[in-house]
């Protein structure tokens, strides 16, 4: 028994040596014949494809699951973060919702204590855009609502959020507004915080040039920026924009409205602001002071 052992382990060792020696030369055919650029090499490798790749369908299966798992899971991960963005970010709008809840209220704590009476006849006519100039010299768009509408020419002109321009000639149906981007636009206004006056007129740029600016170093980026109502033009706290600075250093406006997207316009009836008529409603009349005065004795009559 042991001879027969001693035996099998002489066979076994050369046989294993043999073996490996096989593979190896193999796979040095292999890589040389997969690295060799010959046209007859070529072909031969594209035959070899075609006839192991088909039938290796079943080897490949597992190695497709696998990578579908693979990115299944990866989507998982990404699903989960946005999950979580998601949540964090309807944290931060609940937070904001309660802030304009309180702001709200005490907006309207502020309008009640002091007082404050709007003026009721500010109304608005919504009318749809129909057309834009485009011209590089005019920048201004067409209303479908017109004279009949009630519309007069000077009115405002907003898009819901802030001042687009004023009513420059109407027909029976439509209505032109000249754009505060016109290069004849201009606008009374006063920038907030610092309660500058300025006149915002356009230059044919999406961003108007603030001037006549008595003190520029009061006004920075960001202030905002409203209409003054002085002129009687518009009315008096129409947002129009931020201030901004030019490259070049000179002050201008952000615009608030939307310019891309002009849809839908309000047009709003301003006849003006009522003037006082008699000032003795307001100031103490002069005639009690002047009888007054005439009634005192004449020291000279001593």
């Amino acid at each position: 028994m042991a001879k027969d052992r001693s035996q099998r382990d002489d066979y076994s060792g050369p046989l294993r040596r043999l073996l490996l020696g096989v593979v190896c030369l193999c796979l040095i055919a292999i890589l040389l014949v997969w690295r060799i650029d010959s046209p007859r090499v070529e072909r031969f490798r594209a035959q070899v494809t075609d006839k192991v790749v088909p039938n290796m369908d079943w080897a490949l299966v597992p190695v497709t699951a696998t990578i579908n798992l693979f990115r299944d899971f990866q989507s998982y991960q990404r699903l989960a973060e946005q999950n979580r963005e998601l949540r964090s970010e309807l944290r931060q709008m609940q937070a904001w919702k309660e802030a304009a809840l309180q702001l709200e209220q005490e907006n309207a704590r502020l309008l009640d204590l002091n007082n404050v009476r709007l003026d009721p006849r500010l109304t608005f006519v919504t009318g749809v855009v129909m057309a834009d100039s485009g011209s590089p010299f005019r920048q201004s768009v067409l209303l479908n609502v017109g004279a009949r509408d009630g519309i007069v020419d000077g009115w405002a002109a907003m898009d819901g959020i802030g001042l687009v321009g004023r009513i420059s000639g109407t027909g029976d149906t439509t209505s032109r507004v000249i754009l505060l981007t016109d290069a004849a636009s201009a606008v009374p206004a006063i920038i907030q915080p610092s309660g500058q006056s300025a006149l915002i007129r356009g230059d044919n740029s999406m961003a108007p040039v603030i001037d006549f600016l008595e003190n520029a170093e009061s006004v920075r980026p960001g202030d905002r920026v409203t209409s003054s109502g002085d002129g009687g033009v518009f009315p008096a706290g129409l947002l129009i924009g931020q201030v901004a600075a030019a490259p070049s250093g000179q002050l201008r406006v952000r615009l608030a409205a939307d310019y891309e997207r002009l849809e839908y316009l309000r047009v709003l009836r301003h006849h003006g602001t009522e003037s006082v008529a008699d000032p003795g409603h307001v100031v103490a009349p002069s005639a009690p002071v002047a009888q007054a005065e005439s009634t005192q004795p004449d020291p000279g009559d001593g």
